[in-house]
């Protein structure tokens, strides 16, 4: 049995892993990364990147058919409607995927990180074993940074089969089904919901609460909702999801009763070729036992704002662990500080505004405070709108027909930005400018007094910032 030492030994290659190991050996630190399956974790094989690939593809095949009516659509039009491979469309979208992959391995060798495939069997919180047998291998390391990520939930009365399946089995599927039914209707289910019916499915969205994505305000929802309704996919909400049974002709049948509902209430019932079940996703923590590293009452890893477990040396980033959110940006910014602090320097996670994006369509971003947050914070709050309708560059992609905005919130007395929200086709690419901006304490004036490009979207944060300030240009 072969035996392994290092300064830095990282437990999992996905977004904050892989991020953690390249920075570790950029920094001289000898280092192993150990990946059960592929590098690059959920985000890159099997969530973001993926999903991203066909909800452009979707949009693809969407507008094409607009082409294909009678009179066409922009002057073009094409002799039939598109025929669509589900196959073929999942092929692309792996191509993409082991890229990327591809990518991420040449990366960490050219750091100087050795990876080693394979699951990591935690012998303490310092050691792991990888394989079994005469080739197995024992991983002693320094400082050990867990980035174990995290899984989809499982509903215990609903279990995961051919039938009732998870994001994950939903961006690989080679035939497209006649109708999906999506139970949560949060950003991924609402995301993979959108992209089956622009692909051609009929869409159902069960969800408990009262609306969909409740963690945005009804403004930001409200574009969203009216294009669910006008692409009829249908939204039942204030229901719960009691269970699924196959069905004789070989689909499945999903039970639902009103959360109001009085006890004994016979379900309502939707029969679907697939069920996606998205409400969430839990820490993939169960392997950490024997490491001794405390877990809070719902499995996440507590650390401080240094990424510090309670055993030495020993760091958790990204899903597993109960800072920041759970998002592939929050993990790789983590495993990049936590290399820092192994290696010396002075590092510590408080950022001022983390961006949250759902890339649905229309899309909906938001970083910082909203409106009705920041008066419940006790701010004095002024805020300024632009439309999507009235932006040239918005106009010329047809990014204007979801009824989209900009919206920018900020303090009235020293004009300082709070935070900034938006609605609309293409504009999760807005995100950076507006993120920078509250990390800088920025006011209304330095962007107001920052030339923007023209033609371009980003026109639209200075104008809703005019907006604010009371003197917009391009609205009445």
């Amino acid at each position: 049995m072969q035996t392994k030492k290092c300064q830095v030994l990282v437990i999992g290659a996905g977004p904050g892993g892989y991020v953690a190991a390249i920075r570790a050996g950029q920094l001289g630190l000898s280092t192993i990364i150990v990946e059960g399956e592929k590098a690059g974790g959920t985000c890159l094989i099997r969530g973001c990147i993926p999903s991203k690939a066909l909800i452009h593809a979707a949009h693809r095949f969407h507008d094409l058919a607009k082409h294909s009516t009678k009179d066409g659509h922009m002057g073009i039009s094409i002799p039939g409607p598109a025929e669509l491979s589900m196959s073929g469309m999942v092929g692309w979208k792996d191509g993409i995927v082991d890229k990327l992959n591809k990518g991420v391995e040449h990366l960490l060798k050219s750091a100087g990180a050795e990876l080693i495939n394979g699951w990591a069997e935690f012998q303490d919180a310092k050691t792991v074993k990888v394989g079994t047998g005469k080739d197995a291998i024992i991983i002693e390391g320094e400082n050990v940074i867990l980035a174990n990520g995290s899984v989809p939930i499982e509903l215990p009365f609903m279990k995961f089969d051919d039938h009732v399946i998870s994001s994950r089995e939903a961006l690989s599927l080679e035939e497209l089904p006649n109708h999906v039914v999506v139970v949560g209707g949060g950003y991924i289910g609402l995301e993979l919901g959108i992209t089956y019916r622009m692909l051609g499915s009929e869409v159902t969205i069960v969800e408990a609460m009262d609306s969909i994505l409740p963690i945005f305000d009804k403004e930001l929802r409200r574009p969203l909702e009216l294009f669910a309704k006008k692409n009829k996919i249908k939204v039942h909400t204030g229901v719960f999801a009691k269970g699924s049974e196959s069905t004789k002709d070989g689909r499945t049948k999903l039970f639902y009763v009103d959360k109001n509902a009085k006890e004994g209430t016979k379900p309502d019932e939707i029969i679907a070729d697939k069920i996606l079940v998205t409400v969430g996703r839990k820490p993939n923590s169960k392997a950490l036992e024997p490491t001794g590293v405390a877990l809070d009452e719902r499995g996440f890893v507590k650390v401080n704002d240094r990424c510090e477990t309670n055993m030495r040396g020993v760091y958790a980033i990204g899903d597993v662990c109960n800072s920041g959110e759970m998002l592939a940006h929050v993990a790789s910014f983590q495993g990049e500080m936590v290399a820092e602090i192994i290696a010396g320097k002075k590092r510590a996670y408080d950022p001022v505004a983390v961006p949250a994006i759902v890339f649905t369509e229309p899309e909906i971003v938001s970083v910082g405070l909203s409106p009705e947050e920041a008066k419940a914070a006790g701010h004095p709050v002024i805020v300024g709108k632009f439309p999507l309708a009235a932006n040239g560059r918005s106009l010329t992609q047809e990014a204007e027909k979801t009824g989209g905005f900009v919206r920018v919130c900020a303090r009235e007395d020293d004009h300082r930005i709070l935070g900034i929200q938006a609605v609309g086709t293409h504009i999760s690419e807005l995100v950076g400018e507006w993120t920078l901006a509250l990390e800088m304490g920025a006011l209304l004036e330095d962007i107001a007094g920052t030339i923007h490009a023209h033609p371009t979207m980003t026109e639209m944060t200075h104008e809703a910032v005019l907006a604010t300030l009371g003197h917009a240009i391009h609205t009445a």
